[in-house]
């Protein structure tokens, strides 16, 4: 299967940026806001809106690392930050790509048992196949892609991102 890229480096950075604005736009009344990212790539996806979003804002940002198993989301999810930590506060949950919502809802059923302010989701990429009724309210690029195609998402330290569909 040939590969095509779908969003350059320098196109990932300015929907990094564009994110980290509607997140602002959105929070601008809070004082914190919790980035949970899960794990791996939507862990690395929430660093790099943390890190836009404080070059814009005033907000506290606190990052959270959300351990899902993908295989058997029904399993307990780990989070890095105690519920303490996040419970009466806005939070954004992030992931790379939005596949068929399995991860995403699971996530999202993990933080309905604590008491958010504001609770919100942002992707890089969302597919338009969907098996849960599950949608990403800030997203960096929309497809429709058909179920035998596959968007991944590659962030590198030197640079090197991008999203292709093979």
């Amino acid at each position: 299967m040939s590969q095509n890229i779908i969003l350059t480096n320098q196109e990932i950075e300015h929907k990094i940026k564009r994110i980290a604005y509607q997140i602002y736009e959105t929070f601008v009344d809070e004082d914190e806001v919790v980035i949970a990212g899960i794990a791996t790539n939507g862990c690395i996806f929430a660093e790099k809106i943390a890190l836009a979003l404080s070059s814009i804002s005033t907000l506290k940002i606190s990052l959270c690392e959300v351990v899902i198993d993908k295989q058997n989301p029904q399993l307990p999810i780990q989070t890095s930050l105690a519920i303490s930590e996040y419970e009466n506060k806005g939070l954004v949950l992030v992931d790379d790509v939005l596949n068929s919502g399995t991860t995403l809802i699971y996530a999202v059923r993990h933080f309905l048992d604590v008491p958010l302010k504001k609770f919100k989701t942002a992707v890089l990429v969302d597919r338009n196949h969907k098996k849960y009724p599950v949608k990403a309210d800030f997203k960096g690029i929309s497809l429709s892609t058909s179920l035998l195609e596959h968007v991944k998402v590659v962030f590198d330290e030197n640079g090197g991102n991008y999203a292709s569909l093979s």
